[in-house]
């Protein structure tokens, strides 16, 4: 049987804008070049496998400055939702199960696990 929690609407949408700050931020790092400063390309075949990448013309600060954004927001997220005074009436066991509920509840108010 699932175990359902009432979980604060606080704390539920302090989740889903985690999970969306976390979603926004890795798409933005995938289209970004792969060096925050300029850098040459390389390409070394003789280690156990090959790495390459071509040159990076790094970050324009507008770029830099939208990833700490989005940095600095999750990080503020993650510590509301971790230290969320919801988690204060589960022993260490029980919390960890709520929280697994938590990030799997999607939005949708439930708090149920599968």
């Amino acid at each position: 049987m699932a175990t359902t929690y009432d979980f604060p609407s606080d704390l539920l949408a302090g989740q889903e804008e985690l999970h969306q700050v976390r979603a926004e931020l890795s798409a933005l790092l995938k289209r970004l070049p792969w060096s925050v400063e300029p850098l040459d390309g390389f390409s070394d075949t003789g280690g156990w496998r090959k790495v390459e990448r071509p040159a990076s013309p790094g970050w324009t600060p507008d770029e830099q400055a939208e990833v700490e954004k989005l940095r600095r927001r999750e990080h503020e997220l993650a510590v509301f939702v971790t230290t969320h005074r919801f988690w204060t009436e589960f022993t260490s066991a029980d919390r960890v199960k709520a929280r697994m509920s938590l990030k799997h509840a999607h939005g949708d108010g439930s708090g149920r696990s599968e």
